[in-house]
């Protein structure tokens, strides 16, 4: 027998150390008489033994009756008939027939609904091949579920070393924001953001139909479709019930990552969703429908709360198009909608951490000295902020156990990773590998995270923290914000980048993005930078401007601030020992920066003291701050207020030459 052994060999495994003993042949030889037979008389019966049907959710400590399964049987009767619901053309009198289960199984007599009747758009044809069919719903499956359906019919479906599922999403490995549609009506002309600088490109109500009628006869066309409903929004008042369709186990697994997970009892009372989501995107759209570019098409109808995806398999265009939805939903409830991460501290002290790509906005919100509530996605409302996700979605690219250990531990059973490449034999996976793409990404639930806060849920934030990676190197590494500042750079968005090595240039690059994220934004975003300084001035948070860039030059001639710097300048900023500094004010950008901070060389805290050539130095400060002012004269003619006094002040907030 085994006995418990010290850890001892390389694997970090226990050392098993096996004790000799006599062999007891009468014993061997009265065991092998005594043959245990299955109680099974073919395979089939044998294997439906293997699997045990789950136990309805009556209340704990009652006896099943016949009245619960009524209750239950009705129950199921009405998610059919509300899945029917949404599946069903608008050109026919009824939805599709639906029955839960899978179609290649033999052994489950699932429930079935015929067609059931909904509002319709004058009905034209009576009799189809599809009316004729039942379509198979394969509801809110589990993972392991999940992993059988796309291991078996998908393509490209593999499990790696770690126990993660291996996926591809076809041509499109990221995310088509030119071919994004909104729908433009008499509501939402008024309400959303048109025009120059908007995300929003407009589409008409009959080309949207026409678009979500071909995704549904799609869907209804096939043998199976996948349905998952699920939560958006940690708050539980305010959060909201989405449905998605979808044709591959992929899209359903990433999904059921990505958004809040209901419980049994939450699913049995679920009911009508608030927004559904039809993804077809293994069929194109029609090129020759108005308003196509391509055979890509994302359409977003509010007032009929629907999203259509044609032409595209990329499972992020799932989760920011629902963002876009929180963004309209949300402020018509006074909550602000935010793209950024979210940590707390032991005490309650809650940071927002606003970034770009490139900022280190994931490494810096990651801290193991703090709760994680959320990385990406957030809500701001009257009871605190929440997460809006059940999941992250992580970029994969060079991923090493050393600089992400809890992305890296994440990724395991249950996992979806697109578009990595592993080795044929043992599945490990090659994160420095950009064959397919360098949009490698990780989708897992939040819980896989070790120090996550559940439920993702905290108090008012103490801390608002804007990160720019500015490779001009003459902004400062840390800066207090006025109201008015942390409105007008919120509203810029900035980072810089560096540009392309092969072409040669060596000069960095300036990204402005509204809010840092115009690309899910849905209303002005003035309107988002208001509420975000109301609830500021109301909680009593600091704003603050981190640069985790460039130093003593521009990129090529200074160097990166080191991270170690960084953390201290944020370790400060939690435990308000900066707002206790001594500050002084820049020229042109008007900056409070601290004359001190604890583990930080003073000299660095000034950029112009950093810089060799003075010179160079105000020429890079005024060439920075004139393509702020140029970026920022696409919001100047927009009004906040009767009286235009905020805008002024926003306005005022900005570089003064």
């Amino acid at each position: 027998m085994p006995t418990s052994g010290s850890i001892g060999n390389h694997n970090g495994l226990g050392k098993i150390e096996i004790q000799k003993k006599k062999q007891n042949r009468v014993c061997e030889e009265k065991e092998s008489r005594t043959t245990l037979t299955v109680k099974a008389k073919t395979i089939d019966e044998l294997h439906s033994l293997q699997k045990k049907k789950s136990e309805p959710t009556t209340p704990k400590g009652s006896q099943p009756t016949l009245f619960t399964h009524c209750q239950e049987d009705e129950r199921h009767k009405q998610q059919l008939q509300s899945i029917s619901a949404s599946l069903a053309s608008l050109t026919r009198e009824t939805g599709p027939k639906v029955v839960k289960g899978d179609p290649a199984s033999r052994l489950e007599a699932a429930p079935r609904v015929a067609h059931v009747p909904h509002h319709r758009i004058t009905p034209t044809i009576a009799v189809s091949d599809s009316a004729l069919k039942f379509t198979h719903v394969l509801y809110n499956l589990s993972p392991a579920e999940l992993y059988e359906q796309a291991i078996k019919y998908e393509k490209g479906s593999f499990i790696t070393s770690t126990g993660a599922l291996a996926t591809l999403s076809g041509a499109k490995t990221g995310r088509c924001p030119r071919d994004k549609r909104v729908v433009k009506d008499d509501v939402t002309n008024n309400e959303l953001w048109w025009g120059k600088g908007s995300p929003n490109i407009e589409m008409d109500e009959h080309t949207f139909l026409v678009n979500r009628e071909r995704a549904v006869d799609y869907l209804n066309s096939l043998d199976k479709v996948f349905v998952n409903d699920q939560f958006l929004n940690w708050d539980s008042e305010n959060r909201i019930k989405v449905r998605i369709v979808s044709a591959r186990a992929y899209h359903s697994l990433f999904m059921h990552n990505m958004c809040i997970r209901p419980t049994p009892k939450e699913l049995e009372n679920f009911g009508t969703p608030d927004f559904t989501i039809y993804n077809a995107g293994q069929f194109p759209c029609n090129r020759y429908t108005h308003y196509m570019t391509s055979s890509t098409s994302v359409d977003l109808n509010l007032a009929r709360k629907e999203m259509v995806i044609l032409g595209t398999q990329y499972a992020g265009e799932m989760k920011k198009g629902l963002f876009s939805v929180m963004h309209y939903l949300m402020p018509k409830r006074q909550i602000l909608s935010l793209h950024s991460g979210c940590n707390m501290g032991k005490a309650g002290d809650v940071a927002l951490f606003f970034g770009l790509s490139g900022t280190g906005k994931t490494t810096l919100s990651t801290d193991h000295n703090r709760y994680l509530i959320g990385d990406d996605e957030h809500c701001w409302s009257e009871n605190g902020v929440s997460n809006i996700e059940g999941g992250c979605y992580a970029k994969c690219i060079d991923l090493s156990r050393e600089k992400e250990p809890d992305i890296w531990n994440a990724i395991k059973f249950g996992t979806v990773l697109e578009n990595v490449v592993f080795y044929e034999h043992m599945r490990e996976v090659d994160y420095t590998d950009k064959s397919v793409t360098e949009n490698t990404r990780a989708a897992y639930p939040i819980e896989y995270i070790p120090n996550v806060k559940l439920p993702c849920v905290g108090p008012h934030p103490k801390n608002v923290i804007l990160l720019a990676c500015d490779a001009f190197g003459v902004l400062p590494p840390v800066s207090k914000l006025s109201l008015s500042q942390t409105m007008y750079h919120f509203i810029s968005g900035y980072t810089a980048l560096v540009a392309g090595t092969e072409e040669g240039i060596k000069e960095p690059q300036a990204t402005f993005s509204a809010c840092f994220g115009a690309a899910f934004i849905m209303l002005h975003p003035t309107k988002y930078a208001a509420m975000l300084a109301e609830k500021m001035q109301k909680h009593g948070a600091t704003g603050w401007l981190v640069n985790t860039g460039w130093s003593g030059g521009s990129y090529g001639h200074g160097s990166r601030i080191k991270l170690p710097y960084t953390r201290k300048i944020i370790d400060a900023i939690h435990s308000g020992s900066l707002l206790n500094a001594e500050y002084k004010k820049t020229q042109i950008f008007g900056l409070e920066i601290p004359t001190e901070v604890e583990g930080v060389p003073s000299e660095i805290l000034d950029p112009e003291n950093t810089w060799a050539d003075k010179k160079a130095y105000k020429e890079t400060l005024l060439k920075l701050a004139g393509l702020f002012k140029n970026n920022f004269e696409t919001f100047t003619n927009y009004k906040i207020g009767e009286d235009n006094k905020l805008t002024e002040e926003i306005l005022a907030a900005g570089p003064i030459f």
